[in-house]
């Protein structure tokens, strides 16, 4: 699979003039739609010439303006896409195919993208999130769309062992908004959200980020909108031979931050897995 115009800006951003960055910070910052205007456009909304935005689609590897756009159209049309439009063979053929191959083109294609998710996630990224997440300082809250809630409350319930103040924020909106309010400088908003992104986990982000709380995005290649508001940004590859997307590679960013966590504060996290072991034991019924 190759990279996302997202994933080349990120991976060049320190190959660029400062000129250059300027206009990579502002496609990034405004995503997708600062790159979808003209090149005139984006050149005056950034405060630099029309030629430095003309430059920089060219050291990304594109021989014009417009076929960068190209590029953007076909991966916002990716990113909206609907599970009915992933499919372009006959209904049950795909299952047919893979299980003659006996699944080997799907676990393929699962192994392609983890290793393409950890390639082209910046190092500072995950170091930085984990840092965030380590602090004991900070109370941890964590949430999902439809799809991918369930990573959420995984990853919170394996936190809550190696850390104190983490929550999972479950239910309805309406309940979101009571934890908003005590949200502030101290938190941080862990976020799972893939294409087809919900908009009540936009606003969630939005009103946290408001409110001074850190947010923590992982998220597909093609970016959820919350994106804008992120402190820090864990792009994971989900396409598979399915008309569903794949979890796996979230997942492994979810664990990786927990490695970060152990990683940082071994000794603490120790000691509550000791304490957590002494109070099963506790539990357990006298043998007989």
């Amino acid at each position: 699979m190759s990279k996302t115009v997202v994933d080349q800006l990120r991976a060049n951003l320190a190959q660029f003039t400062a000129t250059e960055r300027r206009v990579a910070h502002q496609l990034l910052a405004d995503w997708p739609m600062a790159g979808l205007q003209s090149a005139t456009d984006l050149a005056r909304t950034t405060g630099v010439s029309t030629p430095t935005v003309l430059r920089l689609a060219a050291r990304l590897g594109y021989a014009s303006y417009p076929g960068f756009q190209k590029r953007l159209r076909e991966e916002l049309a990716a990113q909206l896409s609907s599970p009915l439009a992933k499919s372009t063979r006959t209904p049950g053929s795909g299952a047919r195919h893979a299980a003659a191959r006996g699944g080997s083109e799907f676990a393929e294609a699962v192994i392609r993208n983890l290793r393409e998710t950890f390639a082209n996630l910046p190092p500072t990224e995950l170091d930085e999130a984990g840092r965030l997440l380590a602090d004991r300082r900070r109370r941890i809250h964590l949430v999902g769309g439809r799809f991918t809630d369930s990573l959420a409350r995984y990853v919170s319930v394996q936190l809550r062992v190696l850390r104190p103040d983490v929550s999972h924020l479950q239910d309805q909106e309406s309940n979101w908004q009571d934890q908003l309010l005590d949200m502030g400088r101290r938190d941080v908003l862990v976020v799972f959200d893939i294409r087809r992104y919900q908009p009540s986990l936009l606003r969630l982000a939005e009103g946290a980020s408001a409110r001074g709380a850190r947010v923590v995005l992982v998220t597909d290649q093609w970016l959820s909108p919350i994106a804008r508001v992120a402190a820090h940004l864990l792009p994971a590859r989900v396409v598979v031979p399915s008309v569903l997307d794949s979890s796996a590679a979230l997942l492994a960013l979810g664990e990786a931050l927990l490695a970060e966590v152990t990683r940082r504060d071994w000794a603490h996290s120790r000691r509550r897995m000791r304490d957590l072991e002494r109070l099963r034991e506790s539990d357990r019924p006298p043998s007989t």
